[in-house]
């Protein structure tokens, strides 16, 4: 039996994340057209969260009861990782009644050590380092607007934080430039950067960063930890807020994508959400499809 587990975009080959990126539009056209599709029947996601969710917790859960299984939702309160069980007991002991686990959580550690441990594929449903779900998402929206991503010029905009890291791991996989543009100081993981150099670069002036880009993507200045952080980098974060403006600049073809939830005002302007070129809400709604494809490929990849 092959056990296999998604906790980067590294951990597939360009063809198997392409594969999925459409199969998450057909299980997508399946679901909008009424279709019952329980592949899944019996199976039985574990959800283990040491970070407070909207958008994983529902999709991953709504997921699997769409594909016909069943979520047991699992926080540090609840179990005994609250408790310090290390990681690897926690790990023995719930692949043994799970057939597949997602976990979010702070240290990327975390979720390799649980996948060492594991009799069951794990997902990393976000660490401190990666995103890699929300970059699914991300290809399938960009591919179903505007076709396939390769060749084209992305500009992520703010922290070099795990969804920018995700994003150059992204730039490797599906064939994509990438042009992060960060404060001094705030950029993104320097090996991965040393290792992408020949597609990733680095333009701290914003206007420079989005122009001809056919995507442009941000997140909030303070991802989760970083409360203590929040108004010193607000004073640094200021002038990389996307707006209508500033995507006035990008391609005339160019989309606009946030993870969300936004903060109106801070890394977009109060009207940019509402602007045309913004396609979050079908980005939110394929985090559902995308990781139905993940673990439809997984469940079966296991059984083969």
């Amino acid at each position: 039996m092959v056990n296999r587990h998604f906790l980067t975009l590294m951990d597939f080959t360009p063809s198997e994340l392409a594969m999925l990126v459409n199969r998450a539009t057909e299980l997508k056209n399946i679901h909008h057209q009424g279709q019952v599709y329980e592949p899944l029947k019996n199976k039985v996601l574990g959800m283990i969260f040491e970070k407070s969710s909207t958008r994983t917790r529902v999709s991953f859960e709504a997921g699997i009861a769409q594909l016909g299984g069943s979520a047991i939702f699992l926080s540090p309160r609840d179990t005994q990782l609250g408790r310090g069980e290390p990681i690897e007991d926690s790990a023995r002991v719930l692949s043994r009644m799970c057939d597949i686990i997602m976990i979010r959580t702070f240290a990327h550690e975390t979720v390799k050590n649980f996948s060492d441990n594991s009799r069951v594929p794990i997902i990393n449903a976000l660490t401190d380092d990666y995103h890699p779900c929300q970059l699914l998402a991300d290809m399938q929206t960009y591919q179903e607007h505007r076709g396939s991503i390769q060749g084209k010029t992305v500009t992520w905009v703010g922290d070099g934080n795990n969804m920018c890291n995700s994003y150059i791991n992204a730039a490797r996989q599906f064939d994509f430039n990438l042009v992060v543009s960060c404060p001094a100081g705030f950029e993104p993981m320097a090996e991965l950067l040393e290792a992408n150099k020949d597609r990733v670069t680095i333009e701290h002036d914003l206007s420079k960063a989005v122009a001809g880009s056919h995507l442009v993507v941000t997140d909030v200045w303070a991802s989760m930890g970083q409360e203590e952080e929040q108004k010193e980098r607000e004073k640094v974060f200021q002038p990389y807020q996307v707006s209508p403006e500033l995507m006035d600049l990008a391609d005339a073809e160019a989309l606009f994508m946030h993870c969300l939830p936004a903060h109106r005002g801070e890394e977009i302007s109060h009207d940019m959400l509402d602007d045309p070129r913004a396609v979050v809400w079908d980005e939110a709604e394929n985090r559902l499809h995308a990781q139905k494809a993940l673990m439809e490929y997984l469940l079966s990849n296991e059984e083969n």
